[in-house]
């Protein structure tokens, strides 16, 4: 099972995106949708009137649930999980949830968040993969969460899972705080990168890369407008890479050279606030421009930069976490 839910969780939309290209891509189908009147707030998340063959229908937030077949040597069901983040009874909400995972035989639940962090746009996304489960940690090399404080329901579902005997990881991706308005295709690729490493699957990107690609040259130029944004960045790109100089070498590289044997083997043959990893609630940092352009604003003072050791956040209007 994998699932991301909208709000808190999910800065730069990069999480829901990627459960979204998953369906996609493999052609999702839905059996399931929970009932919005039991954990939604309609005056916090409004339902959508549209028009369909000149009849007018309304469409309810909910979180919905569907199955994919993915084929290749190690065929297997997937089961999607796509929401916002509930408004209440969070518990029943998991439970839930649970139901269907325990119905449908699940083994692992794999869920997706996306907090903001002082990251430079021009380096790798970092994204952290934690579990509450020491055993778990160990053999699929994640971290151990060691995260205390404000969580939402990324966190709440993989306690509930942990509490329930199902096996349950977050990944987690750190998208710039200076330039959080969505989308954020390059986070969402990374995302999806790394649980294709974990799930041992592969994952068709479709147009991803390229998108991704494509925003951060936006990025870049945005960034060029003033100098005190490239300045900054500047002072992350040297942290970033000080931090992580012992990383370039041996396992990382390992794992972008199988993963590059992987897509290359198979292209032969038949893809509002928002967490924060100090807990404090993360906001856009984005200002309009000459002419409507959004552009990055005069850089914050830079803060806690992203820890994989802290359980990232997730939730809606509130703080961050795991």
């Amino acid at each position: 099972m994998v699932a991301a839910f909208e709000g808190w969780n999910d800065a730069g939309d990069a999480a829901s995106t990627a459960v979204a290209h998953l369906d996609r891509e493999w052609k999702g189908e839905v059996f399931a949708a929970l009932d919005a009147e039991d954990y939604y707030d309609f005056q916090v998340n409004r339902p959508t009137v549209f028009m369909d063959g000149g009849v007018r229908k309304v469409t309810w937030p909910t979180t919905r649930l569907s199955v994919v077949r993915v084929g290749g040597e190690k065929p297997r069901d997937l089961v999607l999980v796509r929401g916002i983040e509930p408004s209440m009874r969070w518990r029943s909400f998991c439970n839930e949830i649970l139901g269907f995972a325990h119905e449908l035989g699940v083994e692992l639940v794999v869920v997706l968040g996306a907090l903001l962090g002082d990251t430079p746009h021009t380096r790798p996304v970092p994204v952290s993969g934690t579990t509450s489960d020491p055993d778990l940690a160990r053999r699929m090399d994640l971290e151990e969460t060691k995260y205390e404080g404000p969580t939402g329901i990324v966190g709440i579902l993989q306690e509930a899972c942990a509490h329930a005997g199902v096996p349950a990881v977050s990944l987690w991706a750190a998208v710039p705080h200076y330039v959080s308005q969505p989308p954020n295709p390059k986070a969402t690729l990374a995302l999806l990168n790394r649980l294709e490493d974990l799930i041992d699957v592969r994952i068709p990107l479709g147009e991803l890369p390229e998108d991704a690609r494509a925003w951060q040259v936006g990025v870049d130029q945005l960034a060029a407008e003033d100098s005190e944004v490239a300045e900054y960045v500047q002072t992350l790109e040297e942290a970033r890479d000080t931090a992580e100089l012992p990383e370039a070498s041996g396992e990382a590289i390992a794992r972008e050279f199988e993963r590059y044997l992987r897509r290359r083997d198979g292209a032969s043959g038949p893809p509002g606030g928002h967490a924060t990893a100090d807990g404090s609630d993360g906001t856009s940092y984005r200002r309009e421009g000459p002419g409507g352009r959004t552009r990055p604003p005069k850089p914050p003072k830079p803060g806690t930069d992203f820890d994989p050791d802290q359980d990232p956040g997730s939730g809606g209007d509130e703080s961050s976490e795991d």
